[in-house]
C-alpha cells in the first residue's frame, strides 16, 4: 500500500495566460476498448466563463471511467452505441490554478486546489466545482478524494442518516470508496463493521473499523447481526442478502455497481437491484436508497476540513504516470486494487 508523505506542497504556481503552453498531453480515446487507449498531444481546453483551467498535478481514476472505456451495453446504451459522447476521461482532479473564467470566483491562479474537472486525464482540465487542498496533502492524495469521498459522505451522511451510535456494515470497505466510508463512519459516530477482501482487514482496521469480516471465510449475510445501515458499494450482493442483515426499520444504501468485470456484470446487477429496489421498497420496513454522488463545494471542502481534523486520510493502492493511463486501468478492472489509483503528469 502506498500511502503517501503527508508533507505539505509547496509548489505554487503564478503563471499567466501568456506563459501557458499551446498544447498538452492528454488521454483522450475515439473508441471503446483499450486499444483506443493511447497519448497524444491535444490543444488546450476552452476556458469557459464559469470554470477555472487547472494545471493537473495528478488525477485519480474510479469505475465509472471504466465502464466507460469498457463499452459495455450499459455504457453504450448511455453514452452512444459507436463511441463515448464526451471523449475526455477523468472527473478528479488536484493541481493549480492558472486561468479564472470571467464569471468564475473563489479562486484566483495559483491557488491548489482539489475537485472535479472535464477531462482530468490531461496536463490541463477545466474545472467549475472546486476546493482549497489541505496543505497536509500531496497533490496525488488530493487526487484521490473527490468522486469516493463524496460517495462516502453523501451515503452515510444524507441517504444513510447516520447517527452517533448506529451500527454500520460497509460492503467493500478495502476499495476507493470504501476506505473513506470507514473513516467517515467513524468521524460520524458509527459502530462500522467492515466486508473486505483477504489481506486487507489490517488496512481497514488501521482506518476505523472495530469489526472485519473476511468475506472468504465469513458471510456476514449468515451471521446473525443486524445493522442500522448498511452501505453497499460493490453490487455483488443480493437486496434479500442485505436486507437480511437489516435491522426492523434500518436503512440500506446502494452506491454503484463496483468494478467492470470485462462484462458489466456487477454494473447490471446493481441496476437490476435499484429496479427491484423500487418496486418493493413501498411494501418492506426500512429504507432503500440508490443514488449517485454529486459534486458540490461544500461537501468538498467538509472532505478538506475532515482532513484538517485528522479524520480522514486517502489511501493510494498505487500510483501511474499519465502515459501508463491504460496500464492503470488495466489494473482497477481485475478488482484486485485497494482503495485509489493514482494518475500522476509530472
Amino acid at each position: 500500500m502506498n500511502i503517501p508523505s503527508t508533507e505539505p506542497a509547496t509548489r505554487n504556481d503564478d503563471r499567466t495566460a501568456q506563459e501557458l503552453p499551446a498544447t498538452m498531453r492528454a488521454m483522450p480515446f475515439e473508441g471503446y476498448g483499450s486499444a483506443a487507449w493511447k497519448p497524444v498531444d491535444v490543444a488546450l481546453p476552452d476556458l469557459e466563463p464559469d470554470r477555472f483551467l487547472v494545471e493537473v498535478r495528478a488525477a485519480s481514476i474510479n469505475p465509472a471511467d471504466l465502464h466507460m472505456l469498457g463499452g459495455s451495453l450499459v455504457t453504450r446504451a448511455l453514452s452512444g452505441f459507436k463511441k463515448p459522447s464526451n471523449p475526455a476521461p477523468g472527473s478528479d482532479v488536484a493541481g493549480v490554478v492558472v486561468r479564472v473564467g470571467s464569471a468564475a470566483s473563489g479562486f484566483r491562479v495559483g491557488d491548489e486546489v482539489f475537485g472535479g474537472a472535464r477531462g482530468s486525464l490531461a496536463g490541463f482540465a477545466s474545472a467549475k466545482v472546486l476546493a482549497r487542498k489541505p496543505a497536509r496533502l500531496t497533490f496525488e492524495q488530493a487526487a484521490a478524494i473527490p468522486i469516493a469521498g463524496l460517495t462516502a459522505l453523501q451515503g452515510l451522511r444524507d441517504k444513510g442518516r447516520l447517527q452517533p451510535g448506529s451500527r454500520v456494515l460497509i460492503n467493500g470497505a478495502a476499495g476507493g470508496v470504501g476506505t473513506f466510508a470507514v473513516q467517515i463512519a467513524k468521524a460520524l459516530g458509527g459502530e462500522v463493521t467492515a466486508v473486505c477482501g483477504p489481506g486487507n482487514g489490517e488496512l481497514v482496521r488501521s482506518l476505523g473499523a472495530d469489526r472485519v469480516f473476511d468475506y472468504t471465510r465469513e458471510d456476514f449475510a449468515q451471521s446473525g447481526e443486524r445493522y442500522d445501515l448498511v452501505f453497499d458499494v460493490v453490487g455483488n450482493r443480493s437486496l434479500r442478502d442485505l436486507r437480511r442483515v437489516l435491522t426492523p426499520n434500518g436503512t440500506l444504501v446502494l452506491a454503484g455497481g463496483g468494478h467492470q468485470d470485462g462484462h458489466g456484470k456487477n454494473m447490471l446487477r446493481a441496476l437490476s437491484k435499484i429496479g427491484w429496489s423500487m418496486m418493493v421498497r413501498r411494501f418492506i420496513k426500512g429504507r432503500i436508497a440508490f443514488f449517485i454522488a454529486q459534486f458540490n463545494p461544500e461537501d468538498l471542502a467538509t472532505l478538506a476540513k475532515l482532513v484538517d481534523e485528522g479524520k480522514l486520510m486517502p489511501c493510494i493502492d498505487r500510483t501511474f504516470p499519465l502515459d501508463q493511463t491504460a496500464e492503470a486501468f488495466r489494473y482497477l478492472a481485475t478488482g484486485h486494487a485497494k482503495a485509489k489509483i493514482v494518475i500522476t503528469t509530472s
